[in-house]
């Protein structure tokens, strides 16, 4: 089984995951590419210089792009919301009309009444549920490429894979591993029973500053030591963010501040978890909370609690999982934040009305189109039946005993039956009749 860092595999996620690894993968090394020709940060590794980047700051940028390019979804959900404030009054009615009728009847006529009413306006019944079907996966594959960043920036990857390689190729290596997390209870890890690279790999980047010297002590890998100082020096470098070690949960920080007196380090560790929660509250309230009332009172009040669990729930995750979570939630979190207070104050000059008519005129278009497409299928549908009845009538003659006169046999052939495609069963038909017409009249003729 793999670890939590590899790659995902998962259908659609996966896939989008991908296309945003390269995102991110293209960002770390623009950044360590501006920081060789600005500010020199390079580390030696297994005894080379190699550049490097801060994960933090990628995290961010990395945010930043994604959400923006989803601000089309956002902006399509809340017209459509908008749109519903004014068909909601009407809904409302007809939900009344059928309070308590559950017949078979009823629920069959309430349905064609909401659906015509929607039509009625041309508002989607299912246009806020795709949108944000459409955000979901890309919101997974966000998360996955954040959390699991040896399997999509390359140049990480690679550092953490030599030490791994090397880790592998040691005697007893498996059994030193299961060893090792069995004792430093490192979390998110399953080693099989032969570890692969991958694994090795991803088990790197979870290590603490102080498991890396655990793992170099005699016991475990003192054989690598150097290596594993080079790599820990390294991934100390990356994942620094405003002092910290973003690998790190906040929990695991406040713990140990109290040990070293590092009351700065606390206080940032504090605040991770307090920002994820209060930007995601300050995103539920600038959303809006538009009463649907009616039979959907008791959705509203789901909606409230989620909008007050939400927050709490933000902070747990990012007090327990690692703060380069935390950064990503929090700068997600303020992002959307400031879209939100656009697309309000754009929403806002919108008039409701006239986004009705523009989607009026839209269904209006489509519905014509599609409707010559069915008149065309139908017609098309229409004329080969026509056809092949026709078709079927005059084989039926053609082999009745009654008609002994072949000359004598009404058999008439429209333009549609002679223009018919060649595999059809009317062109066959056709086929039989010619011949034998043709047949029959030389037989007269000798005659």
């Amino acid at each position: 089984m793999e670890l939590l860092l590899t790659k995902s595999t998962t259908p659609i996620i996966g896939w989008i995951a991908r296309l945003l690894g390269l995102i991110m993968n293209g960002i770390y090394e623009g950044l360590a590419y501006i920081n060789i020709h600005t500010f020199g940060n390079s580390v030696v590794i297994f005894g080379e210089k190699v550049s490097y980047a801060n994960i933090g700051l990628a995290i961010i940028l990395y945010t930043v792009i994604v959400y923006v390019a989803m601000t089309p979804l956002q902006i399509k959900q809340q017209k459509n919301s908008k749109m519903m404030s004014v068909v909601n009054p009407e809904l409302q009615k007809i939900q009344q009309k059928y309070r308590g009728k559950n017949d078979q009847a009823s629920r069959m006529a309430m349905q064609q009444e909401t659906q015509d009413l929607y039509s009625k306006y041309g508002v989607s019944m299912s246009g806020s549920c795709v949108t944000l079907a459409i955000q979901m996966p890309l919101l997974f594959a966000l998360y996955q490429v954040i959390y699991k960043i040896p399997g999509y920036i390359t140049r990480v990857g690679d550092i953490f894979k030599q030490l791994a390689e090397q880790i592998q190729a040691t005697s007893g290596s498996a059994a030193l591993l299961q060893k090792f997390i069995e004792e430093s209870s490192v979390r998110g890890i399953r080693f099989s029973d032969e570890p692969t690279l991958n694994q090795i790999t991803d088990f790197l980047y979870l290590l603490k500053p102080s498991q890396y010297k655990l793992l170099a002590s005699d016991g475990y890998f003192s054989s690598l030591s150097t290596q594993i100082a080079d790599v820990s020096n390294y991934s100390s470098k990356i994942n620094n963010f405003l002092g910290i070690n973003i690998s790190e949960s906040p929990w695991d920080v406040i713990r140990s501040s109290f040990t070293s007196h590092s009351w700065l380090l606390l206080l940032i560790a504090v605040l991770v978890p307090v920002l994820a929660w209060f930007t995601q509250w300050l995103n539920y309230k600038l959303m809006p909370q538009a009463s649907t009332g009616g039979d959907n009172a008791a959705m509203d009040s789901s909606m409230r609690t989620m909008n007050l669990t939400m927050p709490i729930f933000s902070a747990f995750l990012c007090a327990t999982f690692s703060m380069g979570i935390g950064i990503y939630w929090i700068a997600g979190a303020l992002i959307r934040s400031v879209q939100q207070v656009v697309i309000n104050q754009r929403i806002a000059k919108m008039d409701a009305n006239e986004l009705i008519e523009k989607a009026k005129a839209k269904q209006a278009k489509k519905a014509e189109k599609q409707g010559v497409t069915r008149q065309n299928r139908q017609a098309q549908a229409s004329g080969q039946s026509t056809i092949t009845s026709t078709a079927h009538k005059n084989v039926r003659r053609i082999a009745d005993p009654k008609y002994k006169d072949l000359d004598k046999a009404e058999v008439n052939y429209s333009e549609a039956a002679k223009n018919a495609p060649e595999d059809s069963i009317t062109a066959k038909a056709n086929m039989v009749a010619r011949f034998d017409e043709k047949n029959g009249r030389k037989g007269n003729k000798k005659k």
